[in-house]
């Protein structure tokens, strides 16, 4: 019996363009527009995870709307906002693909959904100046720290200090509690 070795990703990605390529244009998927030598774009946020993977942001291969429906409908799930209007999930979320899936964040009050989580326990110099004014504050509020940090920071005698590590940070390097997993 003959064996054929597994082909890699990058093969069945390239057997899955060309095919789609050559396919006749009725059984092409709805959700991937194929044109000539130009890449396949998606309207859909899933199957272009499915396909791209991971991603910080929807590329110039993501030719839907910036945030589809389905992704508001999820994030009122998630974030337990069942009868909420659209809008202010269309104007103030961001998504993106990790491991072949659709997470989203919204905004909301001061969440950093776009930025890294900040993993340095080095102090800012604006952390110094409100610890010199603040010399035992038990804690250094986030307009001084950012909103993007994972540890809890205080003063002691006068120089910030990083306490425990209050927020978990995903594969990608966000803040894991306010990005969330949307279904289809």
């Amino acid at each position: 019996m003959r064996r054929f070795p597994l082909l890699s990703g990058l093969a069945l990605l390239l057997l899955a363009l060309l095919a789609a390529a050559c396919a006749p244009a009725s059984l092409a998927p709805a959700s991937v527009a194929t044109t000539g030598a130009a890449p396949a774009t998606f309207t859909d946020p899933f199957a272009y995870c499915g396909v791209i993977g991971t991603v910080d942001a929807p590329d110039e291969r993501y030719a839907g709307p910036k945030i589809p429906d389905a992704i508001v409908n999820g994030l009122q799930k998630a974030l337990n906002l069942a009868g909420t209007p659209a809008p202010p999930l269309t104007e103030n979320s961001f998504w993106r693909c990790m491991a072949g899936k659709v997470y989203a964040c919204t905004v909301g009050a001061n969440l950093p959904c776009m930025d890294k989580a900040n993993l340095d326990k080095t102090p800012t110099q604006g952390m110094k100046e409100y610890c010199q004014a603040n010399p035992n504050s038990d804690f250094i509020p986030m307009v001084v720290t950012g909103h993007n940090v994972v540890y809890e920071w205080q003063c002691k005698a006068g120089a910030p200090e990083a306490g425990k590590q209050l927020v978990q940070v995903d594969a990608r390097g966000f803040l894991a509690n306010i990005w969330y997993q949307i279904n289809p």
